[in-house]
Order: structure tokens, then sequence, then C-alpha cells
């Protein structure tokens, strides 16, 4: 099922998403998804969610909107359709976050907050002249990725957003994802570090260079990434998901055990949870057998 890299062939895709290649070249065309050829966990889980957005009716362009929208809304959130649950209420989507429901495009909270979990929703304060500026910058990468032009334009604009602020961690793991792409390890492996040191506290820098160690076998450190995200957030159900599948790969039975447990808490509904419960039942048979 998967090459190499560790990555999905796009046949597999279309099988496990369960579309056809013209409504994903579809999709991709749009920007709602990056057009690629391999595909990676988090690409799995944005497929699922967008062909369930569109299921329920949802219009393509009012994705796109929430799409952009959560983005500048949610200081760790740069790939919605894979790390939020997207639900619809009618014709509009509507975003689960830290319990409670926000609206998309507004970035309106329609329940309320305690003080500490907004302040953690806040994307990018207005602190500066120069976050101000990096916002811009990341902004128009981000809008360069989904339109598809250039990946050097994407590139350029990324490192326009560091330059304004040295400290834009957004833009830094979106260089560092843009360099795994590319195959380009080691470089991918400097940005994340980057983008740890100026926010030591984004789950999603753990995240991703938990998944670049777990790809190169440094399973120790791709561990210690996977807690230490889920640390920062535990209702991180992928790093859940990918720590289940790398105890597994290390014959700890009793652990990956656990982490499905607690995947399944987190996703108790969707084909992924479908997964995690069949390895979760293999596993405890395999004990029982001992």
């Amino acid at each position: 099922m998967t090459g190499t890299n560790g990555a999905y062939r796009r046949e597999d895709v279309l099988r496990m998403v369960d579309v056809t290649d013209r409504q994903l070249r579809s999709w991709e065309s749009l920007g709602l998804v990056p057009t690629r050829e391999t595909f990676g966990f988090s690409d799995l889980l944005a497929l699922k969610t967008l062909k369930r957005l569109r299921a329920l009716r949802i219009a393509p362009k009012q994705i796109q909107l929430a799409i952009r929208s959560l983005k500048l809304h949610l200081k760790d959130v740069d790939e919605p359709l894979a790390q939020l649950r997207l639900t619809a209420d009618g014709r509009k989507i509507t975003v689960h976050v830290a319990g409670s429901k926000m609206e998309p495009i507004s970035g309106q909270l329609l329940l309320d907050f305690d003080a500490k979990e907004l302040e953690k929703l806040r994307a990018f304060p207005p602190s500066g002249a120069n976050e101000k500026v990096a916002e811009e910058w990341f902004q128009r990468g981000l809008a360069l990725e989904e339109t598809g032009a250039p990946v050097e334009d994407a590139v350029a604009a990324y490192r326009k957003a560091i330059e304004a602020d040295p400290k834009a961690s957004g833009a830094l793991v979106n260089l560092g994802t843009i360099s795994f792409r590319m195959r380009k390890l080691k470089e991918a492996a400097t940005f994340y570090a980057r983008a740890m040191e100026a926010d030591p506290e984004y789950p999603l820098a753990h995240f991703n260079i938990g998944n670049l160690n777990d790809e190169q076998g440094n399973f120790p450190v791709a561990r210690k990434h996977y807690l230490e995200a889920i640390r920062l957030n535990p209702r991180y159900s992928d790093a859940y998901f990918n720590l289940a599948l790398l105890c597994e790969r290390n014959g700890e039975l009793l652990q990956a055990i656990a982490h499905w447990q607690a995947y399944l808490k987190l996703d108790s509904s969707s084909t992924w949870a479908s997964t995690a419960r069949k390895q979760l039942d293999r596993l405890k048979r395999m004990v029982r057998s001992k």
C-alpha cells in the first residue's frame, strides 16, 4: 500500500477514500487539497473531511473560504481539513475546537471559552508591525500553495515572513513541509527545529518532526516528539494514531493498545476509527494468545 517513503500512492488513496480520480483532480484544481501523487496520513484525513462536506452539499467556494479563515484565526492550524473536526449545520460549516464550536468564516465562538482557551485560539496577535508584515507574507504563501503556483513562489513568501518575524513558526513549519515533500530531509528538520525554538508549544511542529524521524527510523526521537505533541494538545488524534503504529512496529503491544484506545476516545466514528478498532482488536487477540 505504501512506498518506501511511507506515503500512500494515488491509486491507494482513491480506493481508501472512495472517490474517482476525476473528483480528486477537481478538488486539487480548486485548491481544496494540494496536488500530489503520494499522500500522507494527514492528506487522507483531509480528503475524508472534504468528501463528507461535499456529501452534505457544502459548496466548494464555501469550503475554500472556511479553510482560509481557519488558517487565519487558529494559530496552530495549517491543515484545517485534517486537523479539525468540521461538520455542517444546514448549509453552514461548523468547526469543533477545544470542546466548543466556532463559525469558521468570522471566527465567532458559538459557545463560551475560558480565557486560557481563547488565548490559545488567537492567531498572530497584532502586537507589532513586523508581525503584521509576517502574517501578510504567510497568508500569501498559503494562497500560492492553494492555487498551485510554483513552489518557489510559496517558499519566497514564507521566507519573507521569516525575515519580517524570525519567530513566524507557521511559515517555518510550512517551509519544513515543502522541504519534506521535496525529500530534502535535513533541510526539513532544520525548519521544524527552528519552528519549535520559535514556539516550543507548537504541537504541529513536534508532530511533523516526529513524522520525519519516524520515516528515517529514528524511533526514540519520533516517540519523544509525538508524546510532546500530545502533551501540548491532548486531543491530537493524529499523534496517537502514529504513536500506536510506531509501538506496533517495535513490538510494544501493550503500549500500542493504550494509544489505539486513546485515539478511539477522540475519534470513534470515522473510517480511520474503523482501522484503529481493527488494529486494537488484533493486538488484544495477540496479547491474549501469549
